[in-house]
This record gives C-alpha cells, sequence and structure tokens, in this order.
C-alpha cells in the first residue's frame, strides 16, 4: 500500500510539513505564511536532500527566458524569505546551507514523496499553469469574506496577470509598485462580511475567481484566497 505521505503529497522535516497539493507549509498543524517562490524554492530542495541545486538550475525552473527580473537579487530575497519562514540562520543552518557562487542545499532529515522529481514545482501556482476548475459542490456557492492577517480586508487581485504581478512585487518587498496597483484599482479590498459567488477556481485552487454581490465592489469580479472565504450562505 502507497504510504500516507505519497498519497497527499506529503513531505515532513523536523516538525514542518510541506503540502505540495494545497501550497502550504505547516510548523505542528500551524499554518506558516509563505510566499510562491520561496514555497517554490523549498520544494525543489526537498527533491533532492543533501545534494547541491545550483544557482542555474534555480533560474532555469523559476524564472523562464522571456522574464526580465534582478534574477541574483530575486533568488537572495527568496532564499531569505524562506529561511525566515523556518527559522534558520545563514551562518548556521539546520535546513538551507549556502555554498558560495554555487547554490544551496537541504541539509535536514525529510521523510515523504509526494510528487516525483520536477513534478513539485510544476504542482504550484505560476503564470504558466492553467486554470482549474472549483469541485463542483463550490462553484456557485455564496460565501462570506474573511479578513487577511488579522485585517478586516481580503486582498483581491481583479485578475490573473494582476495576481502574478502582485506575487512578483512581493517577492521583490516593492511596497511602491504594491501601492501603485492598488491605485490603479487593479487590487481591491474587500470588506470581511461581504457576501460573494464562487465562479471558479485559480492554479491548485489557492485562489478562486468570485462575484462581489455587495458593498463598494458589487458587481465586480476578483480573485480572492480559499482561506480568506468563510462558510456558505443559504439561499
Amino acid at each position: 500500500m502507497q504510504p500516507a505521505a505519497e498519497r497527499e503529497g506529503l513531505l515532513r522535516f523536523e516538525g514542518f510539513q510541506l503540502d505540495l497539493r494545497s501550497g502550504e507549509l505547516l510548523k505542528s498543524g500551524r499554518k506558516i505564511r509563505l510566499q510562491v517562490q520561496p514555497f517554490r524554492i523549498l520544494a525543489i530542495l526537498l527533491e533532492q536532500p543533501g545534494e547541491v541545486v545550483t544557482r542555474d538550475e534555480f533560474r532555469e525552473r523559476l524564472w523562464p527566458k522571456d522574464t526580465f527580473v534582478d534574477f541574483d537579487h530575486s533568488l537572495n530575497t527568496a532564499i531569505k524569505k524562506l529561511r525566515h519562514a523556518l527559522n534558520d540562520v545563514a551562518g548556521r543552518p539546520r535546513f538551507v546551507e549556502t555554498l558560495p557562487r554555487r547554490g544551496y542545499r537541504f541539509i535536514g532529515t525529510v521523510s515523504g514523496s509526494g510528487l516525483s522529481q520536477n513534478s513539485l514545482v510544476a504542482s504550484q501556482p505560476s503564470s504558466e499553469a492553467p486554470a482549474r476548475q472549483a469541485p463542483p459542490e463550490l462553484v456557485g456557492q455564496i460565501l462570506t469574506v474573511c479578513g487577511e492577517g488579522g485585517s478586516h480586508f481580503a486582498v483581491a487581485p481583479v485578475d490573473e496577470s494582476t495576481l502574478q504581478e502582485k506575487r512578483r512585487l512581493e517577492i521583490a518587498d516593492d511596497s511602491l509598485g504594491l501601492s501603485l496597483l492598488s491605485a490603479s484599482a487593479k487590487i481591491l479590498l474587500v470588506e470581511e462580511g461581504t457576501k460573494v459567488k464562487v465562479l471558479e477556481s485559480r492554479p491548485n485552487h489557492t485562489h478562486c475567481e468570485v462575484r462581489v454581490l455587495e458593498g463598494e465592489h458589487i458587481g465586480q469580479t476578483v480573485l480572492i484566497e480559499r482561506k480568506c472565504l468563510g462558510q456558505a450562505q443559504k439561499i
């Protein structure tokens, strides 16, 4: 019989659990906030624990040739965010070891193997991934928006390209760029408690496309993280 970790797409290391299907990192059952690019880097490192993943390999797998980005800065920033999430220290690493001018390797003990090599990253959200439909029982449901990160609003990009741009700016810590997206109404703040209707989901089911049914943005279609969608409303 196939182990549970393999059936579920889970990888575990020293109290952490990486869920390759939901795109979540958990510590002792508690979700750890980790942005898309650091998550994908961790997934790549866990494919080959103890082996070096070169900077060139990261470039090829995470930043397509037609992507214009400061690669060195973006990779360094993503590694820094990953270490922060894992409470790891570059000088005394428990998990992510730096090999100067070469790359990185994962030095912890890993159990479970959810997906084959080269499919870990493919399972995560990216601009190349096609949209996937939400489960039939969710499409058409009227749900209530929950606040994000302790706030009274959910941050809602208006389309897929804006979602990808938002992720890119978050990786680069570009607060000005994020502010400009909001100012141009490409990112909306949907108030907690607002009712929305689910139209479809997005790659790997991390976001759903919804129509806002009330409030300031009534009639708008936006993307909202599934964790920010509460209980279904009776209609």
